[in-house]
């Protein structure tokens, strides 16, 4: 059995930096070896919390041989340096969500991480699920015909009971507010089902809170054969909230609504009532696909395409939102 591979923290910014550094600890391939943050105060504290050293000089710990990849959970506006220095060191990623603030950093990012012959996972874990999969396979093998509409929530608590750090708010280092970080597992999750490049995007962000950035977020993607995709985010819920509902021209799906359930409905299934559907297995999540392209020496293709998407998608949202008008989807 190979030597577990050496992986650091870069970054506490992002709240679910202890949750990697755990899946780190949990998976028998990896093992934690150290901490950087630029603020040097959340980094040593973060380190402690986790029982490992603090490096406060980023290319000190990038030059470290006996590191293998690093999770990046930065502020969104430090990915683009933060993962480019880690793809020049021969460092692999695991990143948090979004990839990078533009197209043209994620791709950047992606060039130089190619060039450097090392993998690069995002964490997009939505599409890893068993719910996810089960839909796709329902409009793969064509049992909900041709898809005319999907709706996909995601929301929480975390500024009505105060859990959701403060920085999120900060729309320099967060890009933007629940849309550009909850809101971007709706996205892609629409972008699956619906296909990669609407046509139209449009988007109402609202403040429920007095923060600078928006709280409350609703999206809506057009495509050229009339479906219509409806994204929705909000850190103003309780209880928090997942929820979807996939529609087409011979049945529909529904999840989450009152129930932690997969409900299907239509020709291809009951046609007068609700039936629960069986679940397939869930896939390997993100983590796992990362090291497992670490071992085989495979580049992560799809999830860096639906990662570049995202970013291009959220960019027209947040354009869209911020000028009140229904934008064309950039082109690629």
């Amino acid at each position: 059995m190979p030597a577990p591979l050496s992986i650091a923290v870069l970054g506490l910014w992002h709240v679910h930096a202890t949750d990697y550094a755990r899946e780190v600890r949990e998976h028998p391939g990896t093992s934690l070896a150290a901490v950087w943050d630029p603020d040097a105060e959340r980094g040593r504290a973060g380190a402690e919390q986790l029982g490992v050293d603090f490096i406060a000089d980023l290319d000190e710990l990038l030059a470290r041989d006996d590191i293998d990849g690093v999770t990046v959970t930065t502020a969104t506006n430090e990915h683009h340096d933060v993962l480019t220095r880690a793809a020049r060191a021969g460092k692999h990623i695991f990143t948090e969500k979004l990839l990078a603030p533009t197209v043209a950093e994620a791709e950047d990012i992606v060039r130089i991480a190619d060039e450097a012959g090392v993998v690069v996972v995002v964490s997009l874990p939505r599409l890893a699920e068993a719910t996810t999969l089960a839909i796709i396979d329902m409009i793969a093998s064509g049992r909900l015909g041709t898809i005319t509409y999907s709706r996909v929530r995601m929301a929480h608590n975390g500024w009505l009971h105060d859990w959701l750090p403060e920085r999120f708010a900060d729309p320099v280092a967060a890009i933007g507010g629940a849309l550009t970080d909850l809101g971007c597992h709706p996205m892609y999750l629409t972008q699956r089902f619906l296909g990669a490049t609407p046509s139209g995007v449009s988007a109402t962000y609202t403040h429920v809170t007095d923060r600078a950035v928006e709280d409350n977020a609703v999206v809506t993607v057009s495509y050229p054969n009339g479906a219509i995709g409806v994204a929705e985010a909000s850190f103003v819920t309780t209880p928090g909230a997942f929820a979807l509902e996939v529609r087409g021209t011979e049945g529909s799906a529904l999840y989450g609504f009152g129930g932690e359930k997969l409900l299907v409905k239509g020709d291809h299934f009951d046609q007068e009532s609700w039936q629960e559907y069986e679940l397939p297995a869930s896939a390997p999540a993100p983590f796992a696909e990362w090291i497992d392209g670490i071992r085989t020496g495979t580049r992560a293709d799809a999830n860096l395409a639906a990662a570049i998407e995202l970013t291009r998608l959220v960019g027209a949202a947040n354009e869209a939102a911020a000028s009140g008008t229904t934008v064309s989807y950039p082109n690629r």
